[in-house]
């Protein structure tokens, strides 16, 4: 999946599969996490975040669900 690198301290880039519903968070430390069941409109509110670490970290870890990281 093409991520969109992100201007943050926490999250490196992001990425979204609309096919399906799964944003791929890649954080600084270089792990990848997959949620699932993701609207699109999270992946664009993620990028267009004043503070997308802040956004990940109080809606999309705390809402949806997330595969096991490989």
């Amino acid at each position: 999946m093409k991520r969109a690198q992100i201007d943050s301290t926490v999250i490196l880039s992001a990425g979204y599969d609309p096919q399906t519903r799964t944003l791929e968070v890649q954080l600084q430390d270089g792990r990848v996490y997959a949620y699932l069941d993701v609207p699109p409109v999270v992946y664009r509110d993620l990028l267009a975040a004043e503070s997308a670490g802040r956004y990940f970290a109080w809606f999309i870890k705390t809402t949806f669900e997330c595969l096991p990281e490989e």
